[in-house]
């Protein structure tokens, strides 16, 4: 009895030792990463004639008052979806390059119809986010249908949509959705969403919490839409058996069609998917801020959304850390010209980030392997040892 019991003890101890140290694993590449980048960084500074430690404090500082940490926020959401919409992809072995035209022309949509339709509410902000949507969808299904049907690879045909979608919501928006009343009027845009279109705040919950914001600070209430697609993506991808066909399909498509699985179809699904989860790229600051397209509508996100979707590692959970973290710098970074610190620095910390979270991920990956080999080895003298007693002599 005692033996038995200690035979569990000690298979509890071993199981608890193996997930920790995997817990350590998947944290040590982005620790890594992010001190290596910190550091190179603090050497680009120091040839600026600048003091890191000078910046760092500054931007601390700045970027954790009540007003910075609202925009972190309304700023990763938007690099949130875009990341979803790459990481989706990714979990298939496609890389949606075309994020950033397929959210032009979504918002451009979205706009368009939330601007022309008066209804209730509710039902108003749910046609303009099925608006976007369909839009994102729709402009990905030319390089999902090269891709099916021509083999036409998707990174291609997506990174060509985008130089179309610019030129077309410039046109779009300087022919027929300009709303200037007079020609002294630089700014093109369309015209303002009514009320009933656009997205209520959240800074009563952060009221109730005895924080006060400054005026003119809004937290976008599409955090929360924006999350419950993130718990959704998890539950699709890793839950159900749509997920699992997804996942097997990009590990081995080969032993997947064996297994059933229509490689053609499923690959029309995912860039559907990614399509739809792009559009909803730019609909925080469209129904939170904006309330229209204009020419100065953020750009970017698109290309944004891949480094933090590879922060991530495609996991909801981690890319939203990823898009808080690029959030964090690029409100902090505001404070730097102020000081007379070159601000591009958090852009080259963004590029450093992305480049040796990369490498970190590859190293930990090998040495996890090299370990799985070494545990391997030293359990089949045992195993072996243990089959044979049992035999007679």
């Amino acid at each position: 009895m005692i033996r038995r019991i200690a035979t569990h003890l000690q298979r509890l101890a071993h199981r608890v030792w193996r997930v920790s140290r995997r817990a350590v694993l998947a944290l040590m590449a982005p620790v890594l990463a992010l001190v290596f980048s910190i550091a190179m960084s603090s050497v680009f500074l120091l040839l600026a004639d600048a003091s890191p430690l000078e910046a760092y404090s500054q931007m601390w500082s700045y970027g954790t008052r009540s007003d910075s940490l609202v925009s972190m926020v309304n700023r990763a959401v938007p690099l949130y979806m875009s990341a979803l919409a790459v990481a989706v992809g990714m979990k298939m072995g496609l890389l949606n390059i075309g994020v950033e035209g397929q959210y032009r022309i979504a918002a451009v949509a979205a706009a368009a119809v939330g601007s022309w339709i008066v209804l209730p509410a509710p039902l108003h902000v749910a046609v303009i986010i099925i608006t976007a949507a369909v839009a994102g969808m729709a402009w990905i299904t030319i390089p999902t249908v090269l891709k099916v049907t021509r083999g036409v690879h998707e990174v291609i045909s997506t990174i060509m949509m985008n130089f179309i979608s610019i030129g077309l919501t410039a046109w779009l928006l300087a022919n027929w959705l300009d709303s200037r009343e007079s020609s002294s009027d630089l700014l093109l845009a369309t015209d303002y969403i009514p009320e009933s279109g656009r997205f209520p705040n959240l800074n009563w919950l952060i009221e109730l919490f005895g924080v006060e914001l400054r005026a003119g600070t809004n937290l976008h209430g599409f955090v929360v839409v924006a999350a419950l697609i993130g718990v959704g993506f998890y539950i699709v991808i890793w839950r159900t058996r749509f997920g699992f066909d997804l996942r097997a399909a990009g590990i081995n498509r080969q032993a997947a069609l064996v297994s059933g699985v229509d490689s053609k179809a499923m690959v029309a699904k995912v860039l559907l998917i990614s399509g739809a989860l792009a559009g909803l790229v730019g609909i925080s600051q469209m129904l939170g801020s904006f309330y229209r397209y204009t020419v100065d509508f953020p750009a970017q996100l698109g290309f944004t959304g891949i480094a933090v979707a590879l922060l991530g590692r495609n996991h909801p959970a981690g890319i939203a850390i990823g898009a808080l973290l690029f959030g964090f710098m690029e409100r902090s970074a505001q404070i730097l010209d102020l000081e007379g610190i070159p601000k591009e620095i958090v852009t080259i910390m963004q590029g450093i980030i992305v480049i040796s979270v990369v490498v970190a991920y590859e190293l930990v990956r090998r040495w996890r392997e090299a370990q799985a080999q070494r545990e391997v080895s030293r359990e089949m003298p045992e195993a072996t040892q243990s089959t044979t007693e049992g035999l007679p002599a």
